[in-house]
C-alpha cells in the first residue's frame, strides 16, 4: 500500500519557499501570499466553501427536523428564523461555488495536461513544441515560459547543429590540403621542398588556431579560464601586434596606423590581450578594401563609477580604451547588436563565428568592455576597455 507522506507541524512543507522561516509566522504568511496570489485566491476561495457549507447544513438541517424537534432554547438552532432561510441560500450559492470551482479546476487542469505532454516530447528531444497561453494568470505566466523556454533550447540546438557542421568543414580543409601534399610527395608528384613543406606547415597553423580558439571558448563559458596577469607595457605590446601585420597590409594598399600615449604599467595577461587585438585587427584588415585605412588607438579611460564595498560611497576607476577603426563597408544595422554572440555570422563573414566571442570572454575576464560602433558604408570602430 502507498502511504501519503506526513508532514508535522515543525517540518517545512515542500512547497513553502526556502528564504522564508519555519515555523511560518503570520507576517511570513503574508509575503508568501503577496507573491502567490493563485494560492491567497484558492485559499480564500476554501475558506469561503467551508462557512457556506456550514450555514447551509445547519439550515437544512433545521428545516428537516423542525417539524420533529422543538429547537427553542437549543444553539445554534434557536436564533431567529431569518438565518436559516440565508442558510439555505447560502447552500445554494454553495453549489454554484462548487460548480465555479470545478470550472476553474479544468480550466487550469487542460493547460496543464498540454504543459505535461508538451514536456514530454520536449524530453524526447522535440523542441519545435509550443503550446497555446491561456487559462489563470499564473497558469499563462506558466505556459508562456515554457515556450520561451523551448524557443532558447531550439536555438541552441540549431546553433549546435550549425557548429558541428563548420567545425568539420573548418577542419576538412586544410586537412585535406596536408593530406594532398603529403601523398603527393610520396607519390613523387611534387618535390619536398622549402615551399611545398612551408604550405603543409601554414594548413597545420590554420587547425592549430581552430583548436585553440574551440579550447579557448570552453574555458571561458566553463568559468574555468585563468589569466597569468603581469605588468605590461601596452604601448609595446600593441606595437608589436601591429609589426605582424604590416606585411599583409602593404599586400592590400592598406594603411595601418597607430596612435599611442604614454602610460604605466598595467596587470593585464599579455597573452590573451595579443589574442584580442590580433583578432580585431584581422578582421579590420579583412573588411577594409585596398587602399584604404586601419587605425589603431590607445586612450585613457575613466570606466563607470562603482560603489565601495566599505564605505558605500562611488569610487570612479581608471582605465584604458583600445580601438581599432577600418575604412570598410560597416555592418549592418541587424547583424551589429549579435557580432559578440557564439557562432554568429553574418551572410558575408566567414569562419565559424568564434573570434568577437572570444574577444568578448577575453575582455571580460580582465573586467573590461567591449563594444562595437558601425554605420553601413562608414567603416567600424571596434573599442574594448582594460582596468588599470
Amino acid at each position: 500500500m502507498k502511504h501519503r507522506p506526513h508532514f508535522s507541524p515543525h517540518q517545512r512543507p515542500p512547497w513553502w519557499p526556502e528564504n522564508e522561516e519555519w515555523p511560518a509566522t503570520r507576517e511570513a504568511w503574508r509575503r508568501v501570499g503577496r507573491r502567490n496570489p493563485f494560492f491567497r485566491r484558492m485559499g480564500c476561495f476554501f475558506f469561503g466553501f467551508a462557512v457556506l457549507a456550514f450555514v447551509g447544513l445547519l439550515g437544512i438541517l433545521r428545516l428537516i427536523l423542525a417539524p420533529f424537534i422543538d429547537f427553542h432554547g437549543t444553539p445554534p438552532f434557536d436564533r431567529p428564523d431569518f438565518i436559516f432561510p440565508l442558510g439555505f441560500l447560502g447552500f445554494i450559492l454553495l453549489i454554484f461555488a462548487v460548480g465555479w470551482g470545478t470550472r476553474s479546476l479544468r480550466r487550469i487542469s487542460r493547460p496543464l495536461d498540454e504543459l505535461v505532454d508538451a514536456s514530454n516530447k520536449v524530453a524526447e528531444g522535440d523542441y519545435s513544441i509550443r503550446v497555446e497561453e491561456r487559462g489563470p494568470p499564473e497558469v499563462y505566466s506558466l505556459m508562456r515560459g515554457f515556450n520561451s523556454m523551448a524557443e532558447r533550447l531550439q536555438a541552441n540546438d540549431q546553433q549546435r547543429r550549425n557548429m558541428l557542421a563548420d567545425v568539420s568543414h573548418e577542419l576538412r580543409t586544410p586537412l585535406t590540403v596536408i593530406q594532398g601534399n603529403l601523398e603527393g610527395i610520396l607519390d613523387g608528384l611534387y618535390v619536398a621542398d622549402e615551399t611545398r613543406l612551408k604550405s603543409i606547415l601554414e594548413e597545420t597553423q590554420v587547425l592549430s588556431r581552430l583548436i585553440e580558439d574551440l579550447r579557448t571558448l570552453a574555458l571561458a563559458e566553463s568559468g574555468a579560464l585563468q589569466l597569468k596577469r603581469e605588468p605590461t607595457d601596452l604601448n609595446e605590446l600593441i606595437r608589436d601586434t601591429v609589426a605582424g601585420f604590416e606585411i599583409q597590409a602593404k599586400e592590400k594598399e592598406i594603411t595601418l596606423a597607430v596612435k599611442l600615449i604614454e602610460i604605466e604599467e598595467i596587470n593585464i595577461d599579455q597573452q590573451r590581450v595579443r589574442e584580442v587585438l590580433t583578432n580585431l585587427i584581422s578582421n579590420a584588415l579583412r573588411y577594409t578594401p585596398v587602399q584604404g585605412e586601419v587605425n589603431v588607438s590607445l586612450a585613457e579611460s575613466d570606466l563607470s563609477a562603482e560603489s565601495d564595498a566599505l564605505t558605500g560611497e562611488a569610487v570612479s576607476k581608471r582605465g584604458v580604451m583600445i580601438s581599432i577603426q577600418d575604412s570598410g563597408a560597416g555592418i549592418e544595422s541587424t547583424d551589429l547588436p549579435h557580432i559578440f554572440d557564439r557562432f554568429y555570422k553574418s551572410s558575408d563573414s566567414g569562419g565559424m563565428g568564434l573570434g568577437l566571442s572570444i574577444a568578448k570572454y577575453l575582455v571580460e575576464a580582465h573586467d573590461g568592455k567591449i563594444w562595437a560602433e558601425s554605420e553601413a558604408g562608414r567603416g567600424t570602430k571596434i573599442s574594448f576597455t582594460l582596468p588599470a
